[in-house]
């Protein structure tokens, strides 16, 4: 790519993630993925709390294991926020890589726990108009924020911007998830549709989290 006169044009490498983007252009994308991670942050601080206590409340697995995995998608942010935040993300970014990589792992194991739990003994959970709606709301809101951080990395040429944005798709894939969970559980009784589904994600969140820590999400 040629750079317009005046402005020099950097070619962004990242365990193979390469693209030219000019300074003005890297500055303007840098702050969009900034943007959209505090704003992820600020969303998932929300619905952990709100997941937490209608759990709790409703007695639902499903419910409170989805507040832990709000948790680990702010640590996970967090991590792309901490890179964005120095004077050179690059430099940082092998560091965020492998902390997106462990919250992935935290996510399988946790999911996998617990839908173990639900299937071989757990408790029934109650019925949760709370935990329906914020299912639905997550549902709508994860897709968009994850679709303009991947498109953001990727422009910008950064890995972790890209593997974090996978990571929020997953937290919209609980979101399903837990919603189908709670109205077949409310409307039929059907307790084990949602943690079979979670052992699915599971398994594909290992994936994401071996290709973060191998630096594979890339434009």
């Amino acid at each position: 790519m040629s750079a317009e006169p005046g402005r020099a044009a950097t070619s962004v490498c990242s365990d193979g993630c390469c693209a030219a983007v000019d300074d003005g252009k890297r500055a303007v994308l840098t702050r969009r993925v900034r943007g959209l991670v505090a704003a992820t942050i600020a969303y998932n601080v929300v619905e952990a709390v709100v997941a937490l206590s209608a759990g709790a409340v409703a007695s639902s697995t499903a419910l409170l294991g989805f507040g832990l995995d709000s948790i680990i998608e702010v640590a996970s942010a967090a991590a792309v926020a901490w890179q964005f935040s120095g004077a050179d993300p690059r430099a940082r970014e092998r560091t965020a890589l492998k902390v997106i990589a462990v919250s992935f792992f935290a996510l399988a194991a946790y999911v996998t726990v617990e839908s173990g739990r639900a299937l071989f003994g757990g408790d029934t959970a109650d019925h949760s108009t709370v935990g329906i709606v914020l299912a639905a709301v997550s549902l709508v809101v994860m897709p968009f924020l994850s679709t303009a951080q991947r498109r953001a990395g990727r422009a910008l040429g950064s890995a972790s911007a890209v593997a974090d944005s996978k990571q929020t798709l997953l937290c919209t894939y609980l979101s399903g998830v837990l919603l189908v969970g709670l109205l077949l559980n409310s409307l039929f009784g059907w307790y084990w549709a949602d943690p079979v589904v979670g052992l699915v994600i599971a398994a594909v969140a290992v994936k994401e989290g071996r290709d973060a820590w191998r630096g594979r999400h890339c434009c």
